[in-house]
């Protein structure tokens, strides 16, 4: 996909949050939510000499659309569909269905809309420096670990949820939380992200579920002996779900 396609677009979500404020307000997620890791302990400051790094706007634009390319092969990414739309697809759901769409806010890109144990809920997805992670209050945020696309994120919160993928996931489990937290963990709503919703209008192609099956079995596609067009194909969409 071309970069201007990944700039016209954030544009129309801007534009659009402006103009659409129907989406409840979500509040960002707790320090016990999604606590991916232990927090880094704190060092005395260490003086920087070199002036901050701009980054290249270019590469945020790159990396938006190949985010979006990868969303386009999922089948479960709904585009601009509103949080009661989203609602309406999921509440007679099983707990940990999930989709992704647009966001009606006009400071992010997509929201994650799950079915949880208390009903359908909204979860914002923040980009920061060519970064995607769930959106989380100040104090959690370094715990909250960052992918370099939105299937990737929401691949690895799959495969931690799933008992049988924990071995094959890519990233390590979260680790155990503090008494105090997990009293607090036990009275908050939490997210169980199964298996995707798949768009009704998008039934998924046999070529597309077999690449599945093939990313599921091995993580080296350039070993096996497959055509190269074969082999470019399974690099277009190197995700199990």
């Amino acid at each position: 996909p071309h970069p201007l396609l990944a700039e016209e677009k954030i544009r129309r979500v801007s534009l659009r949050g402006i103009e659409e404020l129907s989406e409840p307000i979500m509040q960002p997620l707790p320090v016990m939510a999604f606590q991916e890791e232990s927090a880094p302990a704190l060092a005395a400051p260490v003086p920087d000499n070199n002036p901050p790094q701009t980054r290249d706007p270019e590469e945020d634009l790159l990396c938006i659309a190949k985010t979006f390319s990868y969303l386009r092969e999922s089948g479960w990414y709904w585009g601009s569909i509103t949080a009661s739309e989203a609602k309406q697809h999921l509440q007679k759901m099983p707990e940990g269905t999930f989709l992704v769409r647009d966001s009606t806010h006009p400071s992010y890109l997509f929201t994650l809309s799950v079915k949880t144990n208390r009903g359908p809920t909204n979860v914002r997805i923040e980009y920061t420096d060519g970064k995607f992670r769930l959106d989380s209050n100040y104090l959690s945020k370094p715990r909250i670990l960052a992918f370099p696309d939105v299937v990737s994120l929401i691949q690895h919160y799959v495969l931690s949820c799933t008992t049988e993928s924990k071995t094959e996931a890519p990233y390590p489990p979260p680790s155990p939380l503090p008494p105090l937290q997990k009293e607090l963990a036990a009275a908050a709503v939490h997210l169980k992200l199964l298996r995707p919703l798949g768009r009704k209008d998008s039934m998924a192609s046999l070529q597309h579920l077999c690449r599945l099956r093939i990313n599921k079995c091995t993580a080296d596609v350039e070993r096996l002996p497959l055509p190269r067009r074969m082999g470019e194909y399974l690099k277009q969409y190197p995700f199990q779900l």
